[in-house]
Order: C-alpha cells, then sequence, then structure tokens
C-alpha cells in the first residue's frame, strides 16, 4: 500500500444507561497520492469515489505535522 494512509478517528459517545462519555475509535484508509503524510500528522480528508476495495477516502490537507506537536 504505497499510496495509503490510515485515519484514526476519535469522538466521545455517552454510554445511555450510565451518562458516562466513553471514546470511540474509527479507522479510514485513505488516498496520498504525493505520499506528504508521515505518522502522527493531523489531517484533513474527505469522502471520494472507492479507490480500492477499502479506500474511499483521499486525503485533502496536511493540517499539523507529527514534529511541530
Amino acid at each position: 500500500m504505497q499510496k495509503t494512509i490510515a485515519v484514526e478517528i476519535e469522538r466521545l459517545v455517552r454510554h445511555p444507561a450510565y451518562g458516562k462519555y466513553i471514546r470511540r475509535t474509527t479507522k479510514l484508509l485513505a488516498h496520498d497520492e504525493n505520499g506528504a503524510c508521515r505518522e502522527g500528522d493531523l489531517v484533513t480528508i474527505t469522502p471520494c469515489r472507492p479507490v480500492s476495495r477499502h479506500k474511499s477516502w483521499r486525503l485533502l490537507e496536511v493540517v499539523e505535522k507529527a514534529a511541530e506537536r
């Protein structure tokens, strides 16, 4: 997977019975045409046509590099 990045989206969901907020994550595969991303970067992705079996998102921009965070 040369031009693929794995993006993890984290969100808070309220538990229906207890009311406590639980951290949930979703992993998506996105297309990175230029190879601009590195591990730990903060990115923006957008939906697109299916590129492969599991990849239907593409990289829009790199918001913040990992070294700067």
